[in-house]
């Protein structure tokens, strides 16, 4: 049973040591992705999934973990086997920074969710919404996260399923095969639901919601 669901962006800014000089800038996402993981927390779940994108095999537990050394800082998150790809070792961290010591499974795929647990969707936006944004500018990108954004407020899973994948890819959206994971794992639940922060400062889209399921 799924007790509650945050999703965060994953880009390596979040972590202060890799942008010390983006403290303001960024202040307010990572407040959002803080209280939305508190969220998932306080459900009192009993175990944590972290979902998202990259090279990872089959699913793993609290052992894996991940390294920041290839953006320059030498931050670890998560366990001693250094396995995951960015963004689940930036959901690693998230957790790290929550205090959450207890069980975790890191998935790529569509994860087993057998028992009381909470989900951890790590999901980029486009990366084409604006001229310097790293895929350019293209003007289909902001409809495209203004979507992934409504669907996350209104709380509504099948508008996540819903979402267009190939038109995604080609938008930069690294995110949304987590998020019509998400949609598919919630499918038909009843969901309170908040939207935390929806900007792209950098060109690229970054959503941060949380639901609680309702029983």
């Amino acid at each position: 049973m799924i007790l509650a669901a945050a999703v965060c962006p994953c880009p390596p800014l979040l972590v202060p040591q890799i942008a010390p000089g983006t403290t303001e800038e960024l202040a307010t996402l990572r407040a959002a992705c803080d209280r939305a993981v508190r969220t998932v927390l306080d459900a009192r779940p009993e175990r944590v999934v972290v979902i998202g994108a990259g090279d990872l095999g089959a699913d793993r537990d609290e052992r894996a973990g991940g390294t920041l050394a290839g953006h320059g800082v030498d931050v670890r998150a998560g366990g001693p086997d250094v396995c995951l790809p960015l963004s689940l070792t930036i959901g690693a961290w998230l957790l790290d920074r929550a205090g959450w010591t207890g069980r975790r499974t890191y998935s790529t795929g569509r994860p087993d969710v057998d028992g009381e647990v909470g989900l951890l969707v790590m999901a980029d936006g486009t990366n084409t919404r604006s001229e310097k944004a790293p895929g350019f500018f293209d003007e289909r990108a902001e409809d495209y996260d203004r979507a992934i954004a409504t669907a996350l407020r209104d709380g509504d899973p099948a508008a996540l399923v819903a979402l267009d994948p190939e038109l995604g890819a080609e938008l930069g959206a690294a995110g949304v095969p987590a998020l019509r994971t998400l949609g598919a794992l919630t499918a038909d639940a009843a969901v309170t639901a908040h939207l935390r922060d929806d900007e792209a400062p950098f060109g690229v889209g970054y959503v941060v919601a949380d639901w609680v399921v309702r029983a």
